[in-house]
């Protein structure tokens, strides 16, 4: 018998992330998976609300081969014919194992690039993001515990805790968030080696309550793309394209990152990321990350992003539902935590500090920080 508690997640993706309906049909990518429990739960309960499922089971090992070495018409036949099964589908879920997170670092960046731009941005940026009604997620291994300093056991039950959170009570709780988001125009941000402005005015504001990511907890905008000024360094470790960077430091100008460098990791290959294209050095995405259960960094962005006290902000392609206009092959969420034992900072829109040290000061927002 499973652990009841694939059930109960199970049950949230089915109906609370990507809220199936008899007729439809889901896609279930499945990503170097250890084990078939979850999916084949999803199978199931697709067919009890009459929904169809459909099955991909991917090894990252493979990916790997045919990015380098595929020619551009091969990645190109590929992203097409992928492309062509998701404007088939109304609903995806990708569950992703990962085996090794850095099987794609020694994959050329002109080779990357191709990826990104001949079947990433077809296939997902470009039809399941906005055509879909989609949620990825990770799945607990001996992999992810190590990442996060866990034992196996330790670390399953921390998942399952931040996993199954009750999202319908979350959705609510962010709803002023959303508001003060909506009203704001200016925000700044301070903190250790970071003092930044940019403008939020006439953006979208989109909550993010278990619909688009398990475990999430999240409300994001993107800033006006020409506005930001300033400096900023990320504190929390992070790993893009299969390659590692730690204490990622950007200078903007008049939106655009016009300096960078990292205290750890390849700055050739950072700035070859942030070249990639010319969207690639503006932000498509800000976010305020605060789901209570999570309170330090794995080297994971699925669950980094959403670290209490946190907030992330993203250069490259910006989401249709907070769209700014930047287009970019690349989207690389860098996080920064705010709470005092990570140096501590200030989040202010129009001049009003609305969180400080990692936690909310009105009166409004408090509940957010309940765990």
């Amino acid at each position: 018998m499973p652990d009841p508690r694939w059930e109960t997640l199970a049950d949230i993706l089915i109906d609370h992330s990507v809220r199936l309906k008899a007729g439809e049909t889901l896609l279930i990518e499945c990503f170097d998976l250890e084990d078939s429990t979850l999916p084949r739960l999803l199978i199931r309960k697709a067919a009890e609300r009459g929904g169809i499922a459909l099955v991909e089971t991917r090894d990252a090992r493979l990916v790997r081969e045919m990015v380098l070495r595929g020619s551009a018409e091969a990645i190109e036949t590929w992203g097409r014919i992928d492309r062509a099964r998701m404007d088939k589908v109304q609903a995806y879920l990708g569950l992703r194992g990962a085996r090794n997170i850095s099987e794609m670092s020694d994959v050329p960046p002109e080779r990357l690039d191709a990826y990104n731009a001949l079947y990433q941005k077809p296939v997902h940026f470009e039809r399941r993001v906005t055509h879909t009604r989609w949620c990825v997620l990770r799945l607990p291994n001996a992999g992810m515990a190590q990442q996060a300093g866990m034992s196996t056991e330790a670390f399953e039950d921390f998942y399952f805790n931040v996993c199954t959170l009750d999202y319908a009570k979350m959705a609510k709780g962010l709803q002023p968030l959303v508001d003060r988001m909506d009203r704001a125009r200016e925000v700044r941000i301070t903190g250790p080696e970071t003092d930044l402005r940019f403008s939020i005015a006439g953006v979208p504001v989109v909550p993010c309550s278990g619909n688009m990511n398990i475990p999430d907890g999240e409300v994001f905008t993107a800033p006006v793309r020409d506005s930001i000024e300033g400096h900023i360094r990320f504190n929390t470790p992070t790993i893009y394209q299969g390659a590692s960077f730690d204490g990622v430091r950007l200078e903007f100008h008049k939106g655009k990152i016009v300096k960078a460098e990292c205290a750890g990791g390849d700055d050739e290959k950072l700035q070859r990321i942030l070249d990639a294209d010319d969207g690639a050095r503006y932000t498509g995405e800000w976010s305020i990350g605060c789901n209570p259960r999570i309170l330090t960094p794995m080297r994971d962005i699925l669950f980094d992003e959403k670290i209490a006290g946190s907030f992330h902000l993203t250069p490259g392609n910006a989401y249709d539902e907070a769209d700014n206009g930047n287009r970019s092959k690349i989207h690389w969420d860098l996080v920064q935590i705010q709470r005092p034992e990570y140096g501590g900072g200030v989040i202010a829109f129009d001049g009003v500090p609305i969180r400080v040290d990692g936690k909310f000061v009105v009166d409004d927002l408090m509940p957010l920080d309940a765990p």
